[in-house]
């Protein structure tokens, strides 16, 4: 849910990207209200990378020592006892390298598909199923208790860490703290501090195993403090919730948990691939255009075999790479994975890895590889080229969003084109002219 160098796989996939945190009841990540690619429980995540940063300076940590007093006061008026707050905080100091990643943004970005190529690789794949026939009856206990499939839950561990590899080696109190004393997300990190103390209290886990992401996601499949106060699991019966250990039981079972209450279908897919009609309209593709199997078969749509739609539930139909790559109907399934961490191209992912991980292959259609992926400034220079040109992206931040998408698509329907709303390098170049 959370990572950072290694970056999570959410990250990279930035193009369409989310985390787990209470606020958001992921366990791991956040993506912004316009889709944005930033993650918070999977996304800011389990690596500190190499680079160094410089200590912080007599000054910063004095200011820093003033917030911790006034911060104990507040913990200590929650719940949290002198002793474990004490305890929490020996040689905590002031991290400046996450105040740097926290404030870092990404000029260039990964497009969908070369995201893909790397969270479902041949290797990611082949070690998966190791894993998963390593643990068979274990994770066979956690399908049947929790009804999450067990092939999904193993995708999530190697979405998130893979499979346990790295699994972010920050103090997660320190990481917390320095975001809290930094001031830009000051009430999420407090929140989120307060519940990586309340765990300590509980004596699931010392100050010094606590370590996670620089963001605060902890343990095989990086759960926020608070999301794993709500669903974390002692699968094991040990008396700990133990989402930390080298055995990744708790840590798999708090997953599947964590999924099973935001609704999974046992044995239903995230999403099938599909083919569209010539005269499709596209601009009905959307995520939160949920609609019954019925009506998108009335219009024409098919599996990718030309098979009729098979119905789990009110679809959707997803078209990440607009109408030249391939198309998706998309299920339950793929929003309760979007809880987990709120990013299209980690939802895809996973579903992806999962059924690789079953024996299924790659997607039938082919994927447009000849279009470059924006840089951020280019997006930033699209949005005021349709704004300029009265096709409102309500903002310019960089930030494909569904306000941006609409306006594509009305530029789009101006020019009698296929209206799929899809931000590409050849839609640029078409404005600049």
């Amino acid at each position: 849910m959370l990572k950072p160098t290694y970056i999570s796989a959410l990250v990279l996939g930035v193009i369409l990207s989310g985390c787990t945190s209470a606020a958001n009841t992921a366990p791991v990540t956040t993506e912004s209200a316009k889709d944005s690619a930033k993650t918070s429980t999977t996304a800011n995540k389990t690596s500190t990378p190499a680079a160094k940063t410089r200590p912080p300076t007599a000054t910063e940590m004095a200011d820093f020592n003033t917030w911790r007093q006034q911060f104990r006061v507040q913990a200590l008026n929650k719940g949290i006892t002198p002793a474990t707050f004490d305890a929490a905080f020996k040689g905590v100091k002031l991290d400046n390298q996450v105040i740097k990643l926290d404030g870092s943004q990404a000029e260039f970005t990964r497009q969908i598909w070369e995201y893909l190529d790397t969270a479902t690789s041949t290797t990611r794949v082949t070690t998966g199923r190791e894993k998963w026939k390593s643990l068979e009856k274990t994770l066979s206990a956690i399908e049947a208790r929790y009804n999450v499939d067990a092939k999904v839950v193993v995708s999530v561990w190697g979405m998130e860490t893979n499979y346990g590899s790295y699994r972010g080696n920050t103090s997660t109190i320190a990481g917390l703290a320095t975001l809290a004393f930094e001031g830009r997300r000051r009430t999420f990190a407090e929140a989120e501090l307060i519940g990586a103390l309340k765990i300590l209290q509980a004596g699931d886990v010392t100050p010094e195993r606590m370590r996670g992401s620089w963001a605060g996601a902890m343990g095989h499949t990086q759960f926020m403090p608070t999301s794993y106060l709500q669903y974390a699991q002692d699968f094991n019966g040990d008396g700990k919730r133990d989402i930390w250990s080298e055995d990744p039981t708790d840590a798999l079972a708090s997953t599947a948990a964590y999924l099973a209450r935001f609704g999974w279908q046992h044995k239903a897919p995230w999403g099938v691939e599909i083919k569209l009609p010539q005269n499709f309209d596209y601009t009905t593709a959307d995520q939160s255009n949920l609609k019954p199997v019925a009506y998108w078969r009335e219009r024409g749509v098919k599996t990718i075999t030309g098979q009729p739609l098979p119905d789990f539930g009110d679809a959707a139909i997803l078209v990440p790479a607009g109408a030249h790559g391939p198309v998706f109907a998309i299920f339950k399934n793929f929003k309760v994975i979007r809880r987990y961490n709120n990013a299209t191209s980690y939802a895809m992912a996973v579903g992806h890895l999962a059924d690789k991980l079953d024996g299924a292959g790659e997607f039938v259609a082919s994927w447009p590889r000849e279009e470059r992926a924006l840089s951020r400034s280019e997006k930033v220079a699209l949005q005021k080229m349709l704004t300029a040109k009265g096709f409102d992206t309500k903002g310019v931040d960089g930030v494909i969003g569904p306000n941006s998408i609409n306006a594509i698509r009305a530029y789009q329907q101006s020019k009698q084109q296929v209206a799929d709303g899809y931000a590409s390098a050849s839609l640029l170049e078409q404005l600049k002219r």
